[in-house]
């Protein structure tokens, strides 16, 4: 999954980006691993089915901004494509902040690689006073790299104020994420039962 055909790309972060918010899970009778040790993982169909969505639970990297629900977290989402059995993994992050514009772009993992950083959305919440903003962003995670954190992964965001950022991924919840995935891949490619005649 080194790289997407642009088009390809670009449908699955369009998915990714819906991922976070509302609907309702249909899991359709796939896994979720870690039900009961709240790192479970919801299971979405998208387009048809064409696409599932695996999106663990949120963390908290900092406290909710000025006390709001559903601020200042991370998500570990991954998208598989049902046809062609190709997966796409991000770490996806929501900073709401007062005070300096910090407009993130850049990660990298803790060897100090490059990770694909997308930039999601940018909204000033408010500047009456001091200035408020809400930024979406996440860093693309190859298999590979998934692969071999299973003790954990550290993702390091840069932001062109100077502002950094440390997202820590727990092993458990890598676990349980290429658990869900290689689940949902054999299920894929299990021959259906035929009716008897």
């Amino acid at each position: 999954m080194a790289a997407f055909r642009p088009l390809a790309a670009i449908a699955l972060l369009a998915v990714l980006a819906g991922c976070v918010g509302g609907g309702s899970p249909s899991t359709g009778g796939l896994p979720t691993p870690g039900a009961n040790s709240g790192t479970a993982i919801t299971v979405n169909r998208e387009q048809d089915g064409r696409f599932l969505s695996f999106v663990g639970p949120k963390t908290q990297h900092t406290p909710p901004f000025l006390g709001v629900p559903g601020t200042n977290y991370d998500v570990l989402r991954s998208l598989l494509d049902t046809r062609t059995g190709e997966t796409a993994t991000q770490i996806y992050v929501e900073d709401s902040y007062s005070g300096n514009e910090r407009n993130w772009y850049a990660a990298q993992d803790a060897a100090g690689k490059n990770l694909r950083f997308i930039p999601i959305s940018k909204n000033e919440i408010t500047c009456e006073g001091s200035c408020s903003y809400a930024e979406e962003f996440a860093a693309s995670l190859p298999d590979a790299l998934l692969q071999s954190s299973t003790n954990g992964l550290s993702v390091y965001f840069t932001a062109k104020s100077g502002a950094r950022m440390t997202i820590t991924i727990p092993p458990a919840q890598i676990r349980n994420q290429l658990a869900a995935i290689t689940a949902a891949k054999a299920g894929i490619a299990a021959p259906k039962p035929t009716a008897a005649k």
